[in-house]
């Protein structure tokens, strides 16, 4: 029997609504347009900090 692969430690911010602002960074999850194409290349560490600077952005863009 095979087990599937274990999940990532950190999981991708995608919450479905992929739209992109001005500056290339989705609306959705706060990931810019080159950290979205680089997420399946990046560490677990890489992946943490995108998820932390893409946490900042969306507190910054929250009205």
């Amino acid at each position: 029997m095979t087990l599937p692969p274990p999940l990532p430690a950190v999981a991708s911010p995608c919450i479905k609504v992929c739209v992109l602002d001005a500056q290339q960074v989705c609306v959705g999850c706060g990931r810019t347009l080159d950290e979205i194409a680089q997420w399946s290349r990046m560490t677990e560490e890489q992946r943490g900090q995108v998820v932390d600077r893409a946490r900042q952005r969306r507190s910054q863009a929250a009205p």
